[in-house]
């Protein structure tokens, strides 16, 4: 199916589904995907690149050219902005100037936006490392992904590096001491003749339970809603992600649905 890459480094504004009016940032390639998840749902498209050298991605200096650019022409016109929000064409707390272009942000919002949040969309498998731990800090809203409990749903979800362990990712959560957003893909299908659905009663028995040890301020539900690179990926109701929902909600924490 047709997916679709960002091509700038700042795009936008977007009206985001989850954020609402959303200035978007790319730290990655524009013209393919960087990333060291390969998700079967992502808008994206497949990863294909192997993640070595890093130093082609865009500069300090450029980004913040980029976002003053924008920030400043939104602020003479007068123009809403609810959040700056970091996604792109892959992950990217990848970028290894992460840390010195969330203080770049920081800067800039308060100069034209100040009451702007500031979000970082991320697949969490870097958060050990205390420069983007640091950094996730910072913003407003640490958006974090987990879209199970069961690392063999993960596997065939997302693809995630070799080292990727449950246990490790729970303990780096912890760290966060709740200052973060949990967002989670929900989907059923089948790809290479496995079938998935991370909605059925084990897998959400199992993903709440560790919900309940990380207790996040938020937790994202969604499913998709565009075109995904992978077929057979099914959209899940409505009515069931409420039905989930409600299970967070009975264990105390705050949850948002996105059909």
């Amino acid at each position: 199916m047709a997916t679709f890459l960002f091509d700038e480094i700042v795009f936008g504004p977007v009206r985001s589904r989850r954020l609402g009016i959303s200035l978007g940032i790319n730290l990655l390639p524009t013209n393919h995907k960087l990333c060291n998840f390969n998700c079967l749902y992502c808008e994206c498209g497949w990863s294909n690149e192997k993640i070595e050298n890093l130093n082609t991605l865009p500069s300090l200096k450029l980004f913040y050219q980029k976002l003053e650019d924008s920030l400043s022409e939104m602020y003479l016109a007068n123009k809403k902005l609810d959040a700056i929000t970091f996604a792109g064409n892959g992950e990217p707390t990848l970028h290894p100037e992460f840390d010195k272009i969330i203080d770049a942000t920081i800067e800039l919002r308060q100069k034209y936006f100040p009451d702007t949040k500031i979000t970082v969309l991320s697949n969490a498998t870097l958060i050990a490392n205390e420069r983007i731990f640091n950094a996730l800090q910072k913003v407003e809203q640490s958006v974090l992904k987990l879209d199970s409990a069961i690392l063999e749903t993960i596997k065939l979800l997302n693809s995630p590096p070799e080292n990727y362990a449950l246990d490790n990712l729970i303990d780096n959560f912890l760290r966060f001491k709740g200052n973060f957003v949990l967002q989670t893909m929900f989907i059923k299908g089948e790809y290479n003749g496995q079938k998935f659905d991370n909605t059925s009663e084990l897998e959400v028995s199992k993903w709440i339970e560790i919900v309940n040890i990380i207790r996040p301020k938020l937790v994202m539900i969604y499913t998709i809603a565009r075109d995904t690179p992978a077929k057979n990926i099914i959209k899940i109701q409505e009515e069931m992600l409420e039905r989930i929902a409600e299970k967070v909600r009975e264990i105390g924490i705050a949850v948002s649905v996105t059909p």
